[in-house]
């Protein structure tokens, strides 16, 4: 079985090759080829050397990208990659900081070899960050269930067959929102316990700031649900205040026509001429073994 790694990175090599290194140390099945692809965003630190084989590993290809394109963009590049150029069974979408644990590729591959062809998810069960981040995450998701009746509880970390990638490649929404997108086009998700772990190198990027452009990212893949069930919120919630009406008790109208907004520009996002014209936009190809 033919088991190609996804992981973007941008500068943060050095939190890479330490995953690498714990991918070629796993103890797997000999049915499993595991081949790393790896999404190089324009990052601006050199590579440094690899001073290790990485036995275990049939092949470590680099994708140099011409211009930053962010991490979602990035992963939506290298599934197309993978899909128009490599010969593969699944796909393994990771970040490559140690936030997602090599260990449980091994969950994610005795549950392929049990249920083929399915499409696995990394639920998270338990997170390492910071109590206040913890909250505001669960918040994420509140929020994302009430106004589009999804609820998401992954993020990249996922085993993808090929029929799903497929899927995948061929919806623009792809190219905004991994996880949102990967829930629009495939129905039947097996989940998977996953511990969210630290960050091997400095601090964690998903500030808040990112977290609710993620959330908003998340949300404008099912735009219509949201602006159906906004219309139903506000009109209700005008009922609800118009007899004590203040600018206290309209600050939740004013967030949601923020909301409104902002997920109506996210939208735009979704641009399937510049998805399906992604790897023009390779550089060059590093093939490291």
């Amino acid at each position: 079985m033919k088991i190609k790694i996804l992981i973007p990175v941008y500068n943060d090599w050095k939190s890479l090759f330490k995953v690498i290194n714990e991918i070629n140390n796993l103890y797997l099945k000999k049915e499993f080829k595991i081949s790393v692809i790896i999404i190089n965003d324009a990052s601006n630190h050199d590579l440094p050397d690899l001073e290790k084989d990485f036995e275990n590993i049939e092949s470590i290809k680099i994708l140099n990208m011409n211009k930053n394109q962010g991490h979602t963009r990035s992963i939506a590049t290298g599934l197309k990659y993978i899909f128009e150029k490599e010969e593969f069974d699944y796909v393994i979408p990771m970040d490559g900081d140690g936030e997602d644990r090599p260990d449980e590729i091994k969950l994610f591959l005795d549950q392929a070899t049990n249920f083929k062809g399915k499409t696995f998810v990394g639920e998270r069960v338990k997170r390492s960050e910071k109590m206040i981040f913890k909250i505001c995450y669960q918040l994420h998701k509140l929020i994302t269930l009430v106004f589009t009746g999804k609820s998401i509880k992954f993020g990249n970390y996922t085993c993808l067959p090929k029929s799903t990638v497929e899927k995948l490649i061929n919806e623009k929404a792809t190219w905004n929102s991994f996880s949102g997108s990967l829930t629009k086009v495939s129905q039947n998700l097996i989940s998977i316990p996953s511990h969210r772990g630290a960050r091997y190198f400095g601090p964690s990027q998903m500030s808040f700031i990112n977290l609710v452009k993620h959330s908003l990212a998340i949300i404008s893949v099912f735009r219509k649900t949201f602006l159906i069930r906004s219309a139903l919120f506000i009109v209700i919630y005008i009922w609800i205040i118009k007899s004590n009406a203040s600018i206290i008790t309209a600050l939740p109208l004013f967030l949601l026509l923020i909301a409104v907004y902002s997920v109506s520009n996210l939208a735009l996002r979704e641009n399937m001429d510049d998805f399906k014209n992604s790897l023009n936009d390779i550089k060059n190809i590093d093939e490291i073994k």
